[in-house]
């Protein structure tokens, strides 16, 4: 129960952080995915890639769920194993609810109430089979997909249009994922 609390607080760190905006930002606006048919959106995605986070450290395996509620936010579970797929599983359940209706690809997220962090889905898979979430000021980065291993073509066209986005793809670690999982 410790571990989960400590996940937890970790999470909303980052949250909190996230709700700070940076002064003396100099980048160009992140851009987002024109529109997210949540429909399509919700389920199960893999983590292939992130940007270090202390919360995350140790995991591995790391997945997020998502699911439509029916006052229209998403429940959103996030899981990894501790350090090894025989380790300890950990959960961080919240919400997520759409701050742009017009694209439905900038989203907030909350772990711990009343705090909440940007969730902006910046590049997306015709066939949902994909998805790149960042943070506007660029401190966050997740690529996902629908499957424990993305091709290696087009995991390296993710990383040239976050190169155009002004990510930083040096920064990125791969996520040790179980193969047929």
């Amino acid at each position: 129960m410790k571990k989960n609390n400590l996940y937890i607080f970790l999470i909303t760190l980052l949250f909190i952080s996230g709700c700070v905006t940076m002064s003396g930002n100099d980048m160009t606006p992140l851009e987002t995915v024109k529109f997210v048919n949540l429909d399509s959106y919700v389920g199960q995605w893999y983590e292939i890639a992130r940007y270090h986070h202390k919360f995350q450290e140790g995991c591995v395996g790391s997945k997020a769920t998502y699911s439509l509620r029916d006052d229209g936010k998403i429940n959103v579970i996030n899981e990894c194993y501790d350090k090894s797929f025989s380790g300890k599983l950990r959960t961080a359940k919240g919400k997520a609810w759409v701050v742009d209706k017009e694209t439905n690809a900038r989203l907030k997220v909350s772990f711990f109430w009343p705090f909440a962090g940007d969730y902006w889905i910046i590049d997306l898979g015709e066939d949902y089979e994909y998805a790149v979430i960042g943070h506007p000021d660029r401190k966050y980065l997740w690529i996902l997909s629908r499957t424990p291993e993305m091709d290696k073509n087009v995991y390296q066209a993710i990383l040239t249009r976050l190169q155009k986005q002004g990510y930083d793809i040096a920064k990125l670690v791969r996520t040790v994922q179980q193969r047929g999982d």
